[in-house]
């Protein structure tokens, strides 16, 4: 039979091979014009259609010539209804069978045609699972002919496809138009079995880690052809496969992976690859149309989509940079597909364990929602930061330095001050928005207040109808001690922060300048530029000294007495500083009085102004408004000025 051709005429398949054609069979829109014999002796199925159908023609044969030409023959209904399924005899004389939902479909059955006619045949992992179901359909079993297709199809996926990840998941691909018999047979778990054990070889710390793809069926192995400027890796190939799957068949392995002994980073760069595939503008970077020879999902399937992925992330902090902003995305797309509160809340928490990872582009999340005033959803970012706080709280292996700050922390302060300067400018942000959002970190997340400066600048630009109350409120926000000299000039000429602010920034800077000119004073007297002892290191070393010899006694405890007079002599520094700092804001405090009493008094007389107040005397109306202004100064003030006016009025008269 090597000599045999095959050839197709348009819907009808003819086997050549030399010898008319004794049945035709109907897969489909295809009919194969075959042979009784090969087929009878390898399918038991296609031997006992054969049969009955040839059985039935005989008898109805004999009915007939019983009964004389003439005659119609009534059949039964059951009779008819399973003769038009399966077989009608052709006015040539030989039968027609016809096979509904065939495995495969026609080119399963063509595969099996050819087999029977001991034709050679190329197997992969896409064509072994369709044509091993149409053997079991066909029932071509080792009992009813040895070295059947059944046992050519196991062996086949056996020794090629379940030792290799791709070809497992190609066969898994497969499954799906062949369903439900592949799990009946076991197909499905054993490729689901093998993509799970091969893929927990993998390295989680590469992006492109080697993972044995083992040996495919002949074609199966071409190299994919790759993209200009682009280096394909074997983990990038198999994710991409395993993107193909069906959402079902999809999650059945997402599931087992997790049940399994697997990287939560293997599993999360599944998940993050099939999102991309399937949610289309998941990436600012990547937001495309879609072409026209793809059918985009539905917003109801890429909402189920987006809850299956999103409820599968492993809750364990990755090890992947990138996994950050594609977690936003999530976010980004699970808000406007209105996606459940759970699925939220859960790519918040996550996102909010890694925040450190995130740039201040991730965090400009518009507002979707009608109800928000706002450009940017500042309510949302308050969450995240919240939820990075309480896993920086609950994590034991926080990395601190020898100052006691959290790297992680301080990132996150900077990201917030950032986030807070880009959104200062929005008119519709209300002050306690950016005073709740600005206080939530703690002091140690910010070693300088100058970006937090420069957002309550931004603010206060924008925002110029506040209240004074409220612009104090907004400056309570940063530290004036942790400001740079840089950032202490700016707002000590920034007519646009209140007076109380201003008068703190200007102690301040007084006070770094004086510890900046005391500290060259003390190293303009050092007597030698080489770095000596320190006091506690000489008081030390004084006590060993008068402990082990007694000659230098009192060279040594002159000395101890220098320094204790230094020593003294810097606490009184400190103790007169320190009650100039309360005298400083007693000051402040009165001077605040008086001017918010001077602004109330002026306003109220621009209100009453009449022409009655101008004809009094200039000397009962400056005392009038002296006594309405209700200002205290000191007695040497008044009465150098008042003296000075009295000579220049007494030299006029």
């Amino acid at each position: 039979m090597a000599s045999e051709k095959s050839s197709s005429k348009g819907q009808a398949w003819f086997c050549t091979t030399g010898l008319p054609s004794d049945i035709e069979i109907e897969v489909d829109d295809m009919t194969f014009h075959l042979h009784k014999f090969p087929l009878m002796s390898k399918s038991r199925k296609l031997h006992r259609l054969i049969t009955e159908q040839e059985t039935r023609s005989f008898s109805t044969v004999e009915e007939s010539d019983r009964k004389g030409k003439g005659h119609e023959i009534e059949e039964d209904d059951e009779e008819e209804e399973e003769e038009d399924k399966h077989e009608e005899v052709e006015e040539n004389g030989y039968p027609r069978i016809k096979l509904e939902d065939f495995p495969g479909s026609c080119e399963s059955f063509e595969m099996v045609a050819k087999f029977c006619y001991c034709v050679k045949i190329d197997l992969s992992a896409s064509t072994a699972v369709p044509l091993r179901c149409a053997a079991e359909h066909l029932e071509m079993t080792e009992e009813y002919s040895p070295d059947n297709l059944i046992l050519k199809t196991e062996r086949f996926l056996s020794h090629f496809v379940y030792k290799s990840l791709r070809e497992s998941i190609k066969a898994l691909k497969a499954c799906e138009s062949v369903s439900p018999l592949p799990e009946s047979l076991g197909i499905t778990d054993q490729c689901i079995e093998s993509i799970v054990s091969r893929a927990s070889s993998a390295d989680p710390s590469l992006f492109g880690w080697p993972v044995n793809d083992g040996g495919g069926g002949g074609a199966t192995d071409l190299p994919r052809r790759k993209k200009p400027g682009r280096d394909y890796s074997n983990t990038e190939l198999w994710f991409e496969d395993l993107a193909q799957l069906s959402l079902p068949i999809f999650r059945t392995v997402i599931l087992s992976m997790r049940s399994g002994d697997l990287s939560p980073d293997v599993i999360e760069s599944c998940l993050i690859c099939y999102a991309k595939m399937h949610i289309p503008g998941i990436l600012r970077s990547n937001r495309k149309p879609p072409s026209s020879s793809s059918t985009a999902a539905s917003e109801s399937e890429q909402r189920e989509l987006l809850e299956t992925i999103t409820s599968n992330l492993p809750l364990e902090k990755s090890s992947i940079s990138a996994t950050t902003r594609f977690l936003f995305g999530l976010l980004r797309t699970a808000i406007i597909l209105n996606a459940s509160e759970t699925c939220r809340d859960l790519l918040e928490r996550k996102i909010g364990s890694q925040l450190e990872r995130a740039t201040l582009d991730d965090l400009l999340v518009p507002s979707y929602s009608y109800l928000n005033e706002t450009l940017y959803d500042v309510d949302l970012v308050e969450r995240i930061l919240s939820h990075f706080l309480d896993s920086l709280e609950q994590s034991d292996t926080a990395l601190v330095e020898a100052d006691g700050r959290s790297p992680s922390l301080m990132l996150v302060g900077k990201l917030i001050d950032g986030f807070l300067a880009e959104i200062a400018s929005d008119a519709n942000l209300k002050s306690d928005k950016f005073y709740n959002l600005a206080i939530s970190l703690p002091d140690q997340a910010r070693l300088y207040d100058d970006g937090l400066y420069r957002a309550v600048d931004v603010y206060l630009k924008a925002h110029p109808w506040i209240s004074e109350a409220e612009r104090e409120k907004i400056c309570g926000v940063m530290d004036c001690q942790k400001l740079t000299l840089e950032a202490c000039t700016h707002a000590a000429q920034n007519e646009r922060l209140p007076l109380r602010a201003v008068v703190q920034v200007l102690f301040f800077e007084q006070l770094q300048l004086r510890h900046a000119i005391a500290g060259t004073l003390l190293a303009a007297q050092s007597p030698s530029p080489s770095p000596g002892p320190s006091a506690t290191t000489a008081r030390m070393n004084l006590t060993i000294t008068e402990t082990a010899t007694g000659e230098d006694g009192d060279e040594t405890r002159g000395q101890g007495q220098v320094d204790a007079g230094k020593w003294k002599k810097t606490v009184r520094e400190n103790q007169v500083l320190r009650l100039d700092m309360d005298t400083m804001r007693t000051r402040v405090h009165r001077l605040e009085r008086e001017c918010s009493n001077m602004k109330k008094v002026i306003a109220k007389i621009d209100k009453e102004g009449s022409p009655a107040a101008t004809t009094t005397t200039d000397r009962p109306r400056s005392w009038s408004i002296t006594k309405k202004f209700g200002c205290k100064f000191k007695t040497q003030v008044c009465d150098s000025h008042e003296a000075t006016m009295v000579d220049h009025r007494s030299r006029r008269a």
